[in-house]
C-alpha cells in the first residue's frame, strides 16, 4: 500500500470535535484570506510554491509534502511555479518530478540517516551532499523536471563577490562578516557581497517584486548545469564548497540560496495563490536577518500567500520538544539523531491529515489567521 492509500484510511471522522489539538496553522496575507474565505480552499486557486531554507528543518514537513502534490496540486489543471532555495529547492525538486511522494521519500531516508566522521571536512561533507542529491534526482528525475509542461522549477542560487568566494575559510569568513554588517545597515547592501541567481527549467521564469530590491540574474536549468544548481542552492558558506563556473551564466563561486532568500521577501506576481509550507509561522527575510529582530518581511510580500506552518503544540510534543536543525549534526550522537529524526519524520504525517481535513472542510476560512510578519 503507497502513501496515497494510507493517507485516505487515516481516521478522520470526528476530527473537528477536537480542533484544540490541531496540528498545523494555517495563516495568509489579506488578498488570500478574502478569497479563501469566499471560495473555500482548492487546489485550482494557487499556481505558485515556495520552499524555504533551512537544512534538517524540513523533515517537520516531510509527511505534508508527501500530499501537497500527490493528494492536493496534482487535481489542479493550471500551471504551478515551484520555487526554492537551499533545501526548499530540494524539495521544490522532488514536486517537480513525475512522482513526488516517490522523490521526498528518497530524499527524506538519505538525508535523516547521514552520517559524517567524527570531525568532518567541507570536501566530505561536500561529497555526501552531492550522493544525497544525485540519489534525490535518481535516474529520470532530471528530465522529467525538464520536459514538465504543467510544473516550471526554479532554484535560487547566491553569486558571491568578494571574500565571500574564496574557498580559505578565514578570507570566506572574513567576508561573511562585512556581507552580514553591510545587511545590517540595509538589506539593499547586501548586493555589494551577493547577487541572486535564478536557474529556471522554462526560459521566462518567473515574475516578482521586492520592497529593497537585489541584482538578480536569470538563467535556463539544462540537463548540463541541473545538479550543479541545485548543489550550489544548498551549499552553505564555510561549510560546503561552493559550485564554480554554473554552465549558461557568467563564470563565479555560487553558494547557498537562503543567503538573500532565506524565508523570501518578495511579492510573486502570479496569476493566483502562493502555498507556503513553512517550519515557523513567522518568515525571515535573508540568512543573515536571523539575529536582527527587527528586519521584517514587508506585507506587501504575503499579500498572496496561504503559508502553513506545524503549530506549537505539535513542536512541543515532539523529541526535544524541537523540530529538528543543523545544530543536531554536532549536538546529538549519530544514532540517536537518526532515531529522532526518523520519529519527526513519522509524526510529521499528522500534518498531512490535518491539511487534507481542513481542505475537505466546508468552511476553511474559519481555521485561518492573519498573518504576523512581526518577528
Amino acid at each position: 500500500m503507497n502513501f496515497n492509500e494510507i493517507i485516505h484510511i487515516l481516521p478522520r471522522l470526528h476530527y473537528w470535535k477536537n480542533i484544540n489539538m490541531q496540528a498545523l496553522s494555517f495563516y495568509a496575507g489579506k488578498t488570500a484570506m478574502a478569497r479563501i474565505k469566499a471560495e473555500g480552499l482548492t487546489p485550482s486557486m494557487f499556481s505558485a510554491f515556495l520552499g524555504a531554507s533551512g537544512g534538517p528543518k524540513w523533515f517537520v514537513l516531510a509527511g505534508l509534502d508527501k500530499v501537497v502534490f500527490n493528494e492536493f496540486m496534482h487535481k489542479s489543471p493550471q500551471h504551478v511555479d515551484i520555487i526554492g532555495s537551499s533545501a526548499g529547492a530540494f524539495r521544490a525538486t522532488c514536486f517537480a518530478q513525475d512522482d513526488p511522494c516517490a522523490a521526498i521519500t528518497r530524499l527524506a531516508d538519505r538525508y535523516s540517516t547521514l552520517v559524517y566522521s567524527e570531525e568532518p571536512s567541507v570536501k566530505e561533507i561536500t561529497q555526501k551532499g552531492i550522493e544525497l542529491l544525485d540519489f534525490m534526482v535518481g535516474k529520470n528525475g532530471v528530465k522529467e523536471v525538464l520536459a514538465s509542461n504543467t510544473k516550471s522549477l526554479h532554484i535560487v542560487v547566491a553569486r558571491c563577490h568578494g571574500l565571500t568566494a574564496s574557498e580559505k575559510k578565514l578570507k570566506q569568513l572574513a567576508g561573511l562578516v562585512l556581507a552580514a554588517g553591510r545587511n545590517a545597515l540595509s538589506r539593499r547592501k547586501l548586493a555589494s557581497s551577493f547577487t541572486r541567481v535564478i536557474f529556471s527549467s522554462n526560459k521566462k521564469g518567473f515574475a516578482f517584486s521586492e520592497k529593497n530590491p537585489i541584482k538578480t540574474e536569470q538563467g535556463l536549468l539544462t540537463p548540463e548545469n541541473f545538479l550543479d544548481c541545485l548543489m550550489a542552492s544548498g551549499s552553505i558558506p564555510a561549510v560546503i564548497e561552493g559550485v564554480k563556473n554554473i554552465a549558461g551564466v557568467p563564470n563565479g563561486t555560487f553558494r547557498d540560496g537562503g543567503i538573500i532568500d532565506y524565508h523570501f521577501d518578495m511579492k510573486i506576481d502570479t496569476p493566483n495563490l502562493v502555498l507556503y509550507p513553512h517550519f515557523y509561522a513567522t518568515p525571515t527575510p535573508g540568512w543573515f536577518d536571523k539575529s536582527l529582530k527587527s528586519r521584517a518581511c514587508h506585507p506587501k510580500s504575503y499579500d498572496n500567500v496561504l503559508l502553513i506552518a506545524p503549530s506549537d503544540e505539535f513542536v512541543a510534543k515532539l523529541p526535544y520538544a524541537k523540530i529538528p536543525d543543523r545544530k543536531d549534526f554536532t549536538e546529538i550522537p549519530a544514532q540517536e539523531r537518526i532515531a529522532y529524526w526518523t520519529r519527526v519524520i513519522k509524526e510529521s504525517d499528522r500534518l498531512a491529515e490535518h491539511f487534507l481535513n481542513v481542505v475537505e472542510h466546508s468552511e476553511p476560512g474559519q481555521f485561518i489567521k492573519p498573518i504576523n510578519l512581526q518577528r
